[in-house]
């Protein structure tokens, strides 16, 4: 289709680019050498705030054999997985080892930070000539000089003094690292320079692994903070608050006074404050620790409880996190915990008294509450508790508009509820009922026929699967319809029952669900159906309906009958294709009156649904049939959706009852996608992640470009969606605490070897996965630091899963689960509770992950952000538009070229206070240009056809017609909105600039708060129009 002006791209990756290679193969992990445990640990008030302290991580410090530090993961190969192509991926070399459990080393303190650093390390010297050098850098023990070795300078040269260094920044920021050749390749958590010297030099290098890294970092910062007093230093406020609060705990238990607890109370007293460990290792180490120091008896003094506390229940990761913002002090006040709060947990105007109420809530010492310090126990405590779940609590609750026809929504359904087996042979029971309305199911299946003494049953026909009473089901629907959510139940009525029984359905239906029943019928003047807010408390009966004209007590209609189809599959032994022949059955007036906005009819083509179908009409589709629509009509199947419901079951050919992929069929906007409640896995874990996201009700507004009238959207699309922002995901995945053995795994005894996966689900351009490096022989705190990015072109349908599994010889075992919408996601450093194969918490099982999103608050650096991304294009994009060949609608769609043009520069150039203010001073007539094309064009929408039919344009030229006319609607509005919520952005980042500078005291009479107050003034809100004749509107600042 020919544009007006061709779209930028990217720029192709130079495969000149080299790397350094990495020490060992990916996936293997580093060597650990013990130092001694310095005397910061973490703990946590468990009892009053409910919150975990998770045990504490090992890391490597002094290794020649790590890992390079630059990213390899593309040399680690990926798991097959749905989500990608078909094709062979080459497999992992296993191997199993024998060797003894790894020896955990923990850095905790500043001091362990120290000692680490005289001991050594092997780091990466860069160079700008592109050039990196292998060296063995350490301090000196009298902690005035940092050495490195060899060189081939003198001994006296090959060294920086202490007092010389100015600055340790971390990251890859400064001109060495920007102009080395290998930028790219090197990690930025693993990468840090030393600016020393009058001149400002910088000594750049880079670390075999973050923890490495932040170790060097750590201690070069407190050295020049306190110099030869650093370790006096740490040594004070830090170990007296943490040792006086575990003394005041070990007190309370010595109920006898003998400054002694038995062994037994002392592992039941760490257990409380650490409930992820196991009993057996914390009694273990006491008994290591009695044997270092020749004690006999198994009693424990406090002392010894403190230091197997620290060596236990210590987070490295957590304390490397706490000393990036505590100012060299081993504590936050009030204000370090504002910057934290702001900057990476993208807490909005926070103050001093939000950081003082924090500290309130989650610091354990009375010191620490009384001065208001938080120190790393309290910090730990925050980090676990519920204000740091991935899940952002606003979706705990209904926060999407319910107000819009049911056909908006994505619908929670459930395929043949009755059964908890397979489909052919498995048991049906009530508690399949039970089950998923507690899970916020909307849709529910009922299969009916006769049955004995004249009491209908429910059953899937043709199959060898158990009966129940049709009654007793219609009661448990009665008594749980509405118990997880009040909005519209579903039921999916397959009536094969003779008109005898059908009367008897009938006086159970209306005796026992009464007013429940939605009774009244459709109105002939809408256009669409009632709303989920309009149905509250009411269940709809989806089933054949009477036409209207029948005037007798019985009519004929066509049968609806999953189980014969299902048997016929099974009975057909050739591999061609064949037809089910519809039956026809008689079917009571009274019965078919209960059907009101939801009846079913069969459906033959998207031409006819488009001519004929009445908005109360409901299709269903096998998935088979189904997904040949997605694939060969992909924007008439999503236009189909706009208006009416359509319900998709799995094929028969499932009779082990596994689950289609609903992704598949919400991308083309299908809101009924029934899956088999009773098999766990991806599939289920992908719907049960997905429903989460409006309060668990079952029901889920649909993206906007599937609403819309006029709208251009197609389910396959590999590309960005037009109108439509992408968003970067930039997730590191930095632990893992309390990993469990896989279940009916035993080859490597309690051995595990976990890695994680992170997966993107949603529409084929933002389907993708990426994977760690497995932690060998640890699953109690393997530590992964690894850090991935995705680009999000369709967010509103994007789902993120993370998964946990063991590395084994034999076979990856599965460990543990967590989906979540992409939507859903909080940026900054969060907690994932991991879930079972089945669905269940596991307890104290947790990711520690940071995230960070475009456009999004939080999540710390902008490049984490992607912000820099902008910077980075070597061409920028500009959305174009398509020609129609009508020459009256073509000229109308030139118009918005400039003004789109201007708009992309406006939202792309908001980097800097000067460039945010001429968007804000520019964005009103540029929108409104936007506007004065959008009506336009809209005013050719009712006569499109036959516009096109005089300018001689039929068949397929006629069809490309109208779907560029609808992209070039869907341009504009979304051209309009990102102008939008860039204006938005814009005054937001002001404000904060304002509240920031309030904060710090720095404001001189309206020199801040000038050109934020300037937008009190009255504009344009940025509003997209609707589709049909809109009149002129005056539009609101939207500055609050």
């Amino acid at each position: 289709m020919a544009e007006f002006e061709e779209d930028g791209s990217l720029p192709p990756l130079n495969p000149d680019d080299t790397a350094v290679p990495s020490d060992n193969a990916a996936g293997k992990t580093h060597c650990e050498v013990s130092v001694l445990n310095g005397d910061c640990g973490i703990s946590e008030n468990m009892v009053g705030s409910g919150s975990l302290v998770a045990p504490g991580s090992q890391t490597g410090v002094d290794n020649a054999n790590t890992s390079a530090g630059l990213d390899t993961k593309s040399e680690i190969p990926r798991r097959s997985s749905i989500i990608k192509d078909g094709k062979q991926r080459k497999e992992r070399k296993k191997t199993v080892s024998f060797s003894s459990m790894p020896t955990e080393k923990k850095i905790s303190s500043a001091s362990d930070c120290i000692s680490a650093m005289v001991d050594g390390s092997e780091l990466k010297k860069v160079r700008s000539n592109s050039r990196i050098y292998h060296r063995y850098f350490l301090l000196d023990a009298d902690m005035q000089s940092l050495r490195w070795e060899p060189s081939k300078k003198e001994v006296d040269k090959a060294k920086i003094d202490v007092k010389s260094i100015k600055e340790v920044r971390t990251g890859k920021n400064t001109d060495t690292f920007r102009t080395n050749g290998t930028y790219d390749q090197i990690s930025e958590d693993c990468a840090f320079s030393v600016i020393f010297g009058e001149n400002y030099e910088s000594l750049d290098l880079v670390a075999n692994t973050a923890d490495v890294a932040n170790t060097w970092v750590t201690g070069l910062r407190y050295l020049i903070s306190y110099g030869k007093h650093t370790l006096n230093m740490i040594e004070s406020s830090q170990n007296n608050m943490r040792s006086s609060w575990l003394g005041e705990l070990f007190d309370e238990e010595d109920t006898t006074n003998s400054k002694q607890l038995s062994i037994c109370t002392a592992v039941q007293l760490v257990k409380k404050l650490n409930p992820g460990l196991k009993n057996v290792k914390i009694e273990l180490k006491f008994k290591e620790l009695h044997k270092v120091k020749d004690k006999s008896g198994s009693d424990v003094a406090k002392e010894e409880f403190i230091e197997v506390f620290h060596d236990l229940c210590t987070r490295p990761e957590i304390y490397f996190l706490f000393v990036q913002f505590s100012s060299n002090k081993e504590f936050l006040d009030t204000k370090d915990l504002m910057i934290f709060l702001e900057a990476e947990q993208g807490m909005a105007q926070v103050s001093e008294e939000t950081s003082f109420d924090v500290i309130q809530k989650y610091e354990p010492s009375k010191e620490g509450q009384l001065k208001g310090w938080l120190s790393l126990d309290g910090f730990s405590n925050y980090l676990m508790s519920s204000e740091c779940h991935i899940f952002d609590p606003e979706h705990k609750s209904v926060c999407q508009d319910v107000n819009q026809p049911l056909s908006h929504y994505y619908i929670n359904a459930s395929h043949n509820t009755y059964l908890i087996e397979d489909q052919f042979r498995g048991p049906s029971d009530v508690t399949g009922y039970i089950r998923a309305l507690k899970m916020g199911c909307r849709s529910v299946e009922l299969d009916v026929w006769d049955g004995p003494d004249n009491e209908p049953v429910i059953y899937t026909g043709h199959t060898m699967t158990s009966q129940i009473v049709f009654r007793s089901v219609i009661d448990v629907i009665n008594k749980y319809a509405f118990v997880a959510s009040e909005f519209p139940l579903i039921l999916c009525l397959e009536n094969h029952c003779s008109l005898k029984q059908q009367r008897v359905m009938f006086q159970h239906l209306k005796k026992i669900l009464g007013d429940k029943l939605h009774l009244d019928p459709p109105k002939p003047e809408d256009c669409y159906l009632p709303s989920p807010n309009e149905l509250k408390g009411k269940i709809l009966l989806k089933g054949k309906k009477l036409g209207t004209n029948c005037t007798a007590s019985e009519g004929e209609v066509t049968d609806e009958d999953e189980g014969a189809e299902m048997s016929q599959r099974m009975s057909i032994e050739t591999a061609e294709q064949q037809t089910v022949a519809l039956k026809k059955f008689q079917l009571s007036k009274e019965l078919s009156d209960l059907v009101t906005l939801c009846k079913s009819v069969e459906f033959k083509d998207f031409p006819t649904s488009f001519q004929k179908q009445k908005h109360w009409e409901l299709c269903s589709f096998n998935e088979v049939f189904a997904s040949r629509c997605a694939s060969e009509f992909p924007g008439d199947f999503v236009n189909y959706n706009k208006k009416f419901l359509a319900r998709v079951y799995p094929s028969p050919m499932r009779i082990d009852s596994s689950n289609m992929n609903p992704q598949d069929f919400w991308k083309c906007g299908c809101q009924i996608v029934a899956m088999n409640y009773q098999t766990p896995g991806l599939m289920m874990d992908l719907n049960i992640g997905w429903f989460r996201q409006n309060g668990n009700c079952g029901y889920v507004l649909r993206p906007a470009i599937m609403r819309e009238q006029v709208s251009y959207f197609s389910a396959n699309t590999k590309d960005s969606v037009p109108g439509v922002s992408p968003q970067l995901l930039h997730i590191k995945i930095i632990s893992g605490q309390n990993f469990p053995k896989p279940k009916g795994s035993g080859a490597k005894g309690d051995v595990v070897d976990p890695y994680v996966y992170v997966e993107i689900h949603g529409i084929p351009a933002d389907c993708a996965e990426q994977r760690t490096k497995t932690v060998n022989q640890n699953g109690d705190n393997p530590l992964f630091d690894e850090s991935f990015e995705f680009q999000i072109n369709l967010p509103e349908l994007a789902m993120v899963r993370f998964v946990v599994l063991d590395d084994d010889y034999i076979g990856d075992e599965f460990i543990g689960q967590y989906t979540i919408p992409f939507e859903c996601l909080q940026p900054g450093f969060r907690h994932v509770p991991l879930q079972s194969l089945t669905g269940e918490v596991l307890p104290h099982t947790l990711l520690f992950v940071h995230v960070a999103i475009t456009n999004r608050r939080g999540g710390g650096k902008p490049h984490k952000r992607g912000l820099s991304v902008r910077k980075g294009k070597r061409s920028r994009e500009y959305a174009s538009m398509r020609v129609l060949l009508i020459k009256a609608l073509d000229d109308v769609f030139k118009t918005a070229i400039q003004p789109l043009r201007e708009a992309t520069d406006l939202r792309e150039n908001m980097q800097v206070i000067q460039t945010s203010k001429t968007l804000l001073e520019s964005s009103e007539g540029v929108y409104e240009r936007i506007l004065q094309t959008q009506k336009a064009a809209m005013e050719f929408h009712e006569n499109l056809h036959d516009l096109a039919v005089k300018e001689g344009l039929k068949g397929r030229k006629l069809h490309k017609a109208v779907e560029s006319f609808t992209w070039n609607i869907t341009i504009l509005k979304g051209q309009a909105d990102l102008l939008k919520h860039a204006r938005s952005e814009v005054q937001e980042n002001l404000k904060q600039i304002h509240y920031a500078a309030l904060t710090c005291k720095l404001t001189k009479g309206s020199a801040v708060s000038g050109s934020f107050g300037s937008e009190s003034k009255s504009r344009c809100s940025l509003e997209a129009i609707p589709e049909k004749a809109i009149a002129e509107e005056e539009l609101t600042d939207e500055d609050n």
